[in-house]
């Protein structure tokens, strides 16, 4: 049995087990520590240690052996905590974190960070509790199988011999005999026997409960192991329970664990024995079945495969809807067939939502990674930082909450340093000396509103425009205000005073602008000087579907992205003009929009030439508008999204593909892009058929 089929569950939830450390370290008090906090994090660290000794990652192991001991003594209450030894933690979070990627990599992890946190851990073992941690502070899996002579000779036990009955349920045959060959690990095997439904192996030594839950979590669900105490007497009626390890008198003959309700008989304990706490179940309490775990473990090329498959149906529907319409009078008597294709085209749309409903995942996914930034950020800037997030539940398409981490990372580093005062500042203006920074979301229409509030000093606007100019950048002072704030997403700028490991190199804004774009979002700024800025970002809730209006140019159908569609109107002769060069703008109330011809810059041909005969279709992309002269406006639809560089090649202009109802092949269209490639075929020389530029107003626009 190939124990690395399991590599992967395993990656996957000692990554999760990780970011609950992480979480709960930062929620953690240090003048008044939760116990269950400080049990939680022990706990992750020791499921990660008992994985990875199972599945060979020595490194790792040794790491989280060492660090859980250091936190059983926390959570006992022998090692005081402060805020530097939980940023000592934190680290050790961290390095941990960096030796799974190593092992997930099959590559060996970093010994030098590895010998730099052990001995750190171990000289605050030493300088705090005045011992080393070399000897386990809690029970570990054994690695090494122990053999039955190594068995005998051990020191024979002054109480009873403990077994412990492990029944593995609704588990298949092939994981049955992985497991089995890892408590081999553990212990020595008295015996295994029965179904899928119900598998039942008996362990001797002196591994615990938890050591067995630790290990077999990362190859089947909690929910599938129910262990219990098996007691063979020797010299006292006594043994040893798995979860107190403290002596509680049970029966000399088999406890047998059941699923019924019936309760078991109940332990006598002796005076100078301890109780149970009615706060912590015993172990050989039975669980719930595995059928009614509420979650299954799906690989996303699977879901995608699925989305993939539902959006050719939906293709397959829309393209016999059409063959209905074209049959005209033939259908309308065939009540059949125009109820089957209302029924066919609900379900269909039903089938899609509930498919797509696969890929989202709650925001609470990228929210919770900026606790750790925050407090890491706010310490070398030495700030005082309220993190506080909203619309945590708020559910985004997986490909795009991967995506947004990185661009909203750079938004709250921007608010931390040049939002956010330092606390004499603010003290000094009557504000809190504690700034606030608030990350939310919130659905909006058919997009997800992203918002990054704080609570700062605001945006100068003489100080942006004064740093525009310094830059060269083309700027006035009739600018109005949000194409001013805009500013910051030029490539290089920067208002910091100095340079730091923060900010001040003016990179990273624009990468946020272009990657936001790049999602078919957009960025808005809203600032007021000495009240705070709100940085918005705008994206649709996935990009496997799209909502875009149908455009007809020539004999060729094109889809515009609805989100960026504002308005359309028929232009006038009067409100275009014509620029230096080739360039034509459109007059819409008082502002001037360069004109886009779709038939030159996609050379299609039997297209409308003259624009006061054609369709100026007003759009949005990259902060800017553009007038887009089109012959034809279809109508609205649901498209299905096709990638057309993984298809075909990538097409300047356009941004992918999808399949119409009639089967044939429509562009979905790349405004910005659209745009370049107008400029580029002008500054190449090519010649742009305008009707000629007398045909236009001759006085510029001011």
């Amino acid at each position: 049995m190939d124990i690395a089929d399991f590599f992967d569950t395993f990656f996957e939830e000692a990554e999760e087990l990780l970011a609950d450390m992480e979480q709960h370290l930062l929620e953690l008090d240090v003048d008044d520590p939760d116990s269950e906090q400080l049990n939680a994090i022990f706990r992750a660290a020791h499921s990660i240690k008992g994985g990875a000794g199972t599945f060979g990652f020595s490194v790792l192991q040794k790491t989280t052996h060492i660090f859980e001991n250091l936190l059983d003594h926390a959570r006992k209450g022998e090692l005081t905590l402060r805020a530097d030894l939980v940023d000592t933690f934190l680290e050790a979070k961290d390095i941990m974190h960096e030796q799974l990627d190593a092992y997930r990599n099959e590559e060996e992890p970093n010994q030098e960070a590895y010998e730099r946190i052990c001995q750190t851990l171990q000289q605050i073992a030493l300088e705090e509790i005045g011992q080393t941690l070399d000897a386990p502070a809690v029970p570990a899996p054994t690695i090494e199988k122990k053999t039955s002579a190594s068995a005998e000779a051990a020191e024979p036990s002054s109480l009873s011999e403990r077994h412990l009955l492990v029944a593995l349920l609704n588990v298949s045959e092939k994981d049955r005999t992985l497991l089995v060959e890892e408590l081999e690990q553990l212990g020595d095997v008295q015996s295994h026997s029965g179904d899928e439904k119900r598998y039942e192996v008996t362990l001797t030594g002196d591994v615990s409960a938890d050591d067995i839950e630790a290990v077999m979590c990362f190859i089947i669900e909690p929910e599938q192991i129910e262990i219990s105490v098996v007691a063979v007497e020797k010299n006292e009626e006594a043994s040893v329970s798995p979860e107190l390890d403290a002596p509680v008198a049970v029966p000399t003959d088999v406890v047998e664990p059941t699923n019924s309700a019936k309760p078991a008989a109940p332990a006598v304990a002796k005076p100078a024995d301890r109780a149970p706490s009615p706060e912590k179940p015993a172990k050989s309490a039975p669980k719930k079945a595995a059928a009614e775990s509420a979650s299954i473990r799906v690989s996303v090329d699977k879901v995608d495969q699925i989305i993939n498959l539902v959006g050719e149906l939906i293709i397959t529907q829309s393209m016999l809807d059409q063959t209905v319409s074209d049959l005209g009078d033939q259908s309308v008597g065939n009540s059949s067939l125009q109820n089957g294709m209302s029924l066919l085209q609900r379900n269909a749309r039903d089938l899609q939502e509930a498919v797509m409903s696969i890929r989202m995942i709650p925001m609470e996914f990228v929210f919770s990674r900026f606790p750790r930034v925050v407090r890491d950020t706010a310490g070398k800037l030495g700030k005082e930082i309220e993190l506080i997030t909203e619309g945590k539940s708020t559910e985004l398409d997986k490909s795009l909450v991967e995506r947004i981490t990185d661009p909203l990372t750079h938004l709250v580093r921007n608010s931390l340093d040049h939002g956010i005062e330092m606390p004499d500042e603010r003290e000094a203006v009557g504000k809190p000396r504690v700034g606030k920074l608030v990350l939310s979301a919130r659905h909006q229409g058919g997009n997800i509103l992203i918002e990054v509030r704080d609570d700062g000093a605001g945006m100068d606007r003489d100080r942006l425009l004064a740093k525009a100019r310094e830059n060269g950048l083309n700027v006035s002072d009739n600018m109005s205000d949000e194409e001013v704030f805009q500013l910051i997403f030029a490539p290089g700028f920067s208002t910091a005073k100095e340079v730091t490991d923060v900010s001040g190199r003016g990179v990273g804004m624009d990468v946020v602008k272009r990657n936001i774009q790049g999602m078919g979002g957009r960025v808005e700024i809203q600032s007021k000087k000495g009240e705070g800025t709100n940085t918005r970002i705008v994206l649709p809730l996935t990009l496997a579907i799209l909502d875009g209006m149908s455009i007809k140019v020539g004999g060729e159908t094109f889809i515009l992205p609805l989100s960026t569609v504002l308005e359309s109107l028929q232009p006038a002769k009067g409100d275009m003009y014509a620029m230096a060069g080739d360039d034509v703008v459109l007059k819409v109330r008082d502002e001037y929009l360069p004109v886009i011809a779709i038939h030159e810059v996609l050379d299609v041909e039997n297209a409308i030439t003259d624009p006061t005969k054609s369709i100026a279709v007003i759009v949005q992309g990259e902060g800017r508008r553009y007038a887009m002269l089109v012959d034809e406006l279809i109508g609205q639809q649901q498209v299905v999204v096709k990638n057309l560089e993984d298809n075909y090649r990538k097409v300047p202009g356009v941004s992918a593909a999808t399949i119409l109802g009639d089967g044939s092949v429509a562009l979905i269209l790349d405004i910005t892009g659209l745009h370049r490639l107008s400029r580029a075929k002008k500054e190449a020389g090519k010649q742009v058929n305008y009707p000629h530029l007398s045909y236009y107003q001759e006085a510029e626009p001011s």
